[in-house]
This record gives C-alpha cells, sequence and structure tokens, in this order.
C-alpha cells in the first residue's frame, strides 16, 4: 500500500536520518561504541527510527496478505526499519540493561526476517522467534537431547552445517556489495529507473537479511552467557523454614577426669613439695645452723683468685682480726729478705 503523498519526504527524512546515525556509529572513527559521541548518535537514531516505524505502522504500508510485486518500489526501503532499529539497539552499552536490550534488538531483527520471509525475498530459513534457554534439555523436536559419546557425531555434524552455512553467506554478502556498488551511484542520483531502484532496494533487503540472521546468532550466544553468569551471581534459594522447637543453651561444663585420676594413682612423678618454706627455715634452726648464714657470692666475673685473696685478707683485716693482723706482719717481714723468686732456681743453672 503507497503512503499518503504529504508523509513521503517525512519518512524518507527519518529513515535516511537513523540509517545515516547508524552508519557514523558503525563506521566512525571513536576507538569504541562506548564512547559517547557514539552513544549519543546511537540515542538519535533510535528515535528518528522509532517515529518512522509509528508511520510506517499507521500508513499501514506493508501487509503480509499482498504479494511483493504490490509493493512500490520506493516503498521497499522501509521495509528495513526494523533491522536498523534492531542494529542500533544492539550498540547500547548500558550493563544494567544489556539483556533486555538484546531481546528488544532479536525481536526486531527476528519481525524484519519473519516479513521478507513473508513476501518471498531471499531463500533462507526462519530462526525461532525466542531465544532457546540453555536448561532446557530438549530439542525442537520435544525428545531429550543426546549426551556423551552418541551426541558426538550429530554435534560435528552441526558445526560443519554451520560453517557451510557462514561461508555461503559470505559469499552471498560479497556478491550483493558489489552489485549494490555499481547501482548506487544511479539511484542515489535520480537516474536509474524503477526497474534499477527496485532491483538495488531488493539486493539490499537480502543483505540485510544476511546480517540479521548473523546478528540473532551472535545474540543468542551473548544472552546464554548473560544468563549463565546472572545464576552465578543469584543467591540460592533459602529453603522453607521449618517449626523447630528452641532449645535451651547447653552450660559450660569442666572435665575433671585428670583431676580424680591424679588423686587415685598420683601424679606420675616424684616431684610433689611436703613441706612449705617456713617449715624449712624451722627444720634448718633446729638442726644448729645460724638462720643469718648465706651462701658464698660467686666472684664477679673477670676477678682472679689472688685479687679475691686481697680483697678478702683487707676485709678481715679492717675488722680487727688479730689472727689476720699478725700473718700479715709475718708475710711482710718475710718478703723484706727474700727476693722475689727466692729459692726458685730449677733449671737456671
Amino acid at each position: 500500500m503507497a503512503e499518503g503523498p504529504g508523509a513521503a519526504p517525512r519518512l524518507a527524512e527519518l529513515l535516511e536520518s537513523g540509517r545515516r546515525l547508524w552508519e557514523e556509529a558503525e563506521n566512525g572513527a571513536e576507538p569504541s561504541s562506548g564512547a559517547p559521541a557514539v552513544q549519543e548518535k546511537v540515542r538519535r537514531g533510535l528515535e528518528a527510527l522509532r517515529r518512522a516505524a509509528a508511520m510506517v505502522q499507521e500508513l499501514e504500508l506493508f501487509s503480509e496478505n499482498e504479494e511483493l510485486d504490490e509493493i512500490a518500489s520506493a516503498d521497499l526501503r522501509y521495509l528495513l526499519v526494523p533491522a536498523l532499529l534492531g542494529a542500533l539497539t544492539v550498540k547500547q552499552v548500558d550493563l544494567s540493561k544489556r539483556l533486555e536490550h538484546l531481546e528488544s534488538a532479536r525481536a526486531q531483527f527476528w519481525s524484519f526476517l519473519k516479513l521478507c520471509k513473508s513476501y518471498g525475498i531471499g531463500d533462507f530459513q526462519l530462526p525461532p522467534a525466542a531465544a532457546r534457554s540453555p536448561s532446557s534439555g530438549e530439542e525442537d523436536g520435544g525428545s531429550p537431547s543426546p549426551r556423551g559419546p552418541v551426541a558426538a557425531q550429530p554435534s560435528l555434524v552441526a558445526m560443519a552445517l554451520s560453517r557451510k552455512t557462514k561461508i555461503e553467506r559470505y559469499n552471498q554478502k560479497k556478491e550483493l556489495e558489489s552489485k549494490l556498488a555499481s547501482l548506487r551511484t544511479s539511484v542515489e542520483s535520480g537516474q536509474a529507473d524503477e526497474d534499477q531502484v527496485r532491483e538495488f532496494y531488493i539486493l539490499e533487503l537480502k543483505k540485510w537479511i544476511n546480517t540479521s540472521l548473523e546478528e540473532i546468532e551472535s545474540i543468542d550466544e551473548e544472552m546464554v552467557l548473560l544468563r549463565s553468569r546472572g545464576a552465578v551471581k543469584q543467591p540460592p534459594a533459602a529453603p522453607p523454614s521449618a517449626s523447630r522447637p528452641v532449645r535451651t543453651p547447653l552450660k559450660p561444663f569442666i572435665l575433671t577426669r585428670d583431676t580424680a585420676q591424679a588423686r587415685v594413682f598420683g601424679a606420675g612423678y616424684p616431684g610433689l613439695p611436703t613441706m612449705t618454706v617456713d617449715d624449712w627455715y624451722e627444720q634448718r634452726r633446729r638442726q644448729g645452723v645460724a638462720p643469718g648464714q648465706t651462701v658464698p657470692q660467686r666472684a664477679p666475673a673477670g676477678v682472679t683468685d689472688e685479687e679475691l685473696q686481697k680483697q678478702q685478707q683487707e676485709k678481715k683485716e679492717e675488722e680487727d682480726d688479730e689472727e689476720a693482723l699478725q700473718k700479715a706482719r709475718n708475710w711482710d717481714d718475710w718478703k723484706d729478705t727474700h727476693f722475689r723468686g727466692y729459692g726458685n732456681r730449677q733449671n737456671m743453672g
């Protein structure tokens, strides 16, 4: 169904604005898609394309009950609106809403693929409407998936088919880009006829079909990782609280086994004290030992025996010991008549 004459320019401007912003975000010079400038372009592009999608729905440009030949050549480009919406949605980098953005982008890509499938544009297999849960242990047929060595051969076959499909898509993409490059100049300059314009837009739709299939595969893989990470971070559910009787707290107790054993068998070594210190002093006093006697003090380190004897001799002289004084006088008299070394003439000739 063709659009109204007054709405065509406005809708075309919204589509071109959204496409231009997507190309700038996709091929810009910014180092990452998380740069503020890139996210601003993504936001503006989403706003323009959402308004374009609302206008397409309001004007009822497309219907599953009509054929591809019934669509005007100038209206074919508006089939790209959901695909461009998905491409910009997946570029949002808000981690807290990443899973929500992926689900929205996948729904947009799937809506575009379903619309192209209904019109017979391209030859492809429509993926499931929703991503398969990693925890569901069933395949499409509803039977449990095989495990162990039995599943090895089908898995290898699936991997080979997936690789073959990706190679075919890559070759188709290169071929479509080559054809689009040859028609783009004449279409954008307005010199192409209606057949060339129609061919150009159908080729562009086929190119975006391959892009949407690749994006859905990538989104499904990322959603599996995000859900598994969320399951790991989610705390385990608390078990249902059953009514348990309240236990009285236990009182502390002391083990007395060692004490009781020592009373019966003894301590196991002969070192138990038999008297107090006061009893020992009383025993020494009865034995006639003077209580004032003390153990001779040890000589300080570095003092020779001769010096120690000299100190003891001086101490006795100071105490006016007659015997010590007499002995000292006799020793002095003997040293006056006997020089040092007297009588020790052995081995000296």
